[in-house]
């Protein structure tokens, strides 16, 4: 088994933009928005799905900061109040099991090595599978459907 860890990112780069108004957040690309199913809503930073009347924004996030053809940013949610999730290893976050994912190898400088297309429940095997090559140094896990940028997966 290949070890790898996922951290949730850090709540307060985000904690002061709930207190700005909507037409703020609009200036900024940003939308608030209130959850209105259990599983629609995946938070970045706890890593788990909003219950449905939570608040959270809506908005860009460089998610892949690298030299390169594959630097990439693209939508997350992050829930009001959310506290960072503690550092998860050797287990996927429950959020990804419902969702349709993309999951996208990256060696150490940025570069995509290889990617799958994948239901959430078999992301684990996947996740070892992609890990089987020295190579990779990090997986992306996205929303296939929508795009969210889901989690980072960096071997341990």
């Amino acid at each position: 088994m290949h070890a790898y860890r996922i951290d949730g990112l850090a709540a307060e780069t985000f904690a002061p933009l709930f207190a700005l108004d909507d037409e703020a957040l609009r200036a900024h690309g940003m939308r608030r928005v209130v959850a209105d199913s259990p599983t629609g809503y995946p938070c970045r930073v706890s890593l788990q799905d909003a219950s449905p009347g939570e608040q959270l924004l809506l908005l860009t996030f460089q998610h892949h900061d690298c030299d390169g053809p594959y630097r990439a940013s693209g939508p997350i949610f992050v829930r009001e109040g959310a506290a960072r999730a503690p550092a998860l290893r050797n287990r996927l976050p429950s959020m990804l099991a419902t969702r349709h994912l993309s999951l996208r190898a990256y060696d150490a400088n940025g570069w995509m090595l290889q990617a799958r297309a994948l239901e959430g429940r078999d992301a684990e095997a996947a996740v070892q599978e992609l890990f089987e090559d020295p190579r990779v140094a990090q997986i992306h896990a996205h929303n296939a459907r929508y795009g969210c940028f889901l989690c980072r997966i960096e071997r341990d």
